[in-house]
């Protein structure tokens, strides 16, 4: 069994990258003494409420400043760090990656996440300037604690946060810039407890503040209760998550073992 301490940083990004880094560093400077690993909120290295042009112009490849600045600070506060950002990609239509990195207490690049589905609702066209990602599920382990990623609209696809828990995950973190639209905040909770519920696993739901997104990031334990939560302003919250208590809440609600997957496969396909 192990234990982690995940500290979720939720604040306003916006157009000016240092300043948005300076934010990043701030938080990590803050969380380090109390948490194994930092996460930060979809799009933190860059962020417009304009869908399009300013998001490919911000674009940067994994190998750029961003990323760099990453990994200075998690080797400098022997933290493990995720974070949004827009990756520069070379796709033939000029289209960028919504993507969110990991970076080790060791200054390592350790993983990419690359959004699966992209925000074409509620007005917005994110699928405009940004490439879907095919592969799934990602995870990572963070002294012995599955850490698996998702990013904001695929918080609505109980397939994806399925995948992950069938990969073996604990935790389930989403960052995401949650649109501050009448009625959405309410929808976020629901569908942050309804994944941890029905994965029985922790689900860690870290969103960008005002005006352009909503706040309110949440962490949810295997049993769907909230454990901690944030209001619209920007704040560090940090959440102990244990491998044992997953363990208890699934023989408790042993769901994921109880499916019947037959009974779901159309008779066209079987």
């Amino acid at each position: 069994m192990a234990d982690a301490r995940i500290a979720f940083t939720q604040f306003a990004a916006g157009s000016d990258k240092s300043v948005n880094l300076a934010a990043i560093r701030a938080a990590v400077a803050d969380a380090a003494g109390s948490a194994d690993l930092v996460v930060f909120p979809e799009n933190s290295m860059f962020t417009v409420a304009t869908a399009g042009e300013p998001w490919l112009d911000a674009a940067e490849p994994l190998d750029g400043a961003f990323v760099a600045e990453l990994r200075a600070l998690a080797q400098e506060h022997g933290v493990t760090i995720v974070a949004g950002m827009t990756e520069r990609t070379d796709d033939t239509r000029g289209r960028v990656a919504n993507t969110t990195v990991v970076v080790s207490p060791a200054g390592d690049l350790i993983g990419v996440y690359r959004k699966a589905h992209l925000y074409d609702a509620f007005g917005f066209r994110e699928s405009d300037y940004t490439v879907p990602a095919d592969r799934q599920p990602f995870s990572f382990d963070l002294d012995g604690v599955q850490i698996g990623l998702m990013t904001c609209y695929d918080i609505r696809f109980p397939e994806s946060a399925r995948l992950l828990a069938d990969a073996g995950v604990d935790v389930i973190v989403i960052p995401a810039a949650w649109a501050a639209v009448p009625g959405k905040e309410a929808q976020w909770r629901v569908l942050a407890q309804a994944r941890a519920t029905e994965n029985v696993c922790y689900v860690v739901a870290v969103s960008q503040t005002g005006p352009i997104s909503a706040g309110h990031s949440v962490a949810v334990d295997p049993l769907g209760t909230v454990i901690a939560a944030a209001t619209e302003q920007q704040s560090t919250t940090v959440v102990a998550v244990a491998t044992e208590r997953v363990a208890e809440a699934r023989v408790k609600n042993p769901s994921l073992w109880n499916r019947r997957l037959g009974v779901h496969v159309p008779d066209e396909v079987r």
